[in-house]
């Protein structure tokens, strides 16, 4: 016989403080905040300022920028669709550029994301072309 049957309750019901506690969930809210503003300043401690990588470093290592989109535009590069736009992270501003796609879900001025690739000069300014990307969550105002 289980102690739950013993005293009269249901079997496998643990006594003490209820799953729904009120309190909980608030808890787990400050928590999960408080981890994702951690993860945001490690992810910009491994981040590249993006006047670092205007630089052009030696043997073009593949860097990971973050900032704010400013701009977002559809082009045609060679006949075919592009998405470009302007990454800013308040030393610099750096072009991204998707080929291949003329709209991406989610990238609209004013979103932040992280950016990773190799870094070229294009007449004279850095692109980033075709780069791995995370868009940061939005703010919750």
């Amino acid at each position: 016989m289980s102690a739950g049957e013993r005293s009269g309750g249901h079997p496998g019901r643990r006594r003490g403080r209820p799953r729904w506690w009120p309190g909980r969930a608030a808890a787990d809210a400050h928590a999960a905040e408080e981890a994702e503003r951690a993860a945001e300043e490690a992810e910009r401690a491994r981040c590249t300022p993006i006047s670092k990588c205007a630089e052009g470093p030696a043997g073009r290592p593949v860097v990971s920028v973050t900032g704010t989109l400013r701009s977002v535009s559809e082009r045609t590069v060679a006949g075919l669709p592009a998405l470009a736009a302007e990454l800013d992270d308040g030393s610099a501003r750096l072009e991204v550029i998707w080929l291949g796609r003329a709209a991406i879900a989610g990238i609209v001025p004013g979103r932040e994301l992280v950016a990773s690739g190799r870094i070229a000069v294009t007449h004279g300014r850095p692109v980033l072309f075709n780069p791995r990307y995370q868009l940061r969550p939005l703010d919750k105002e």
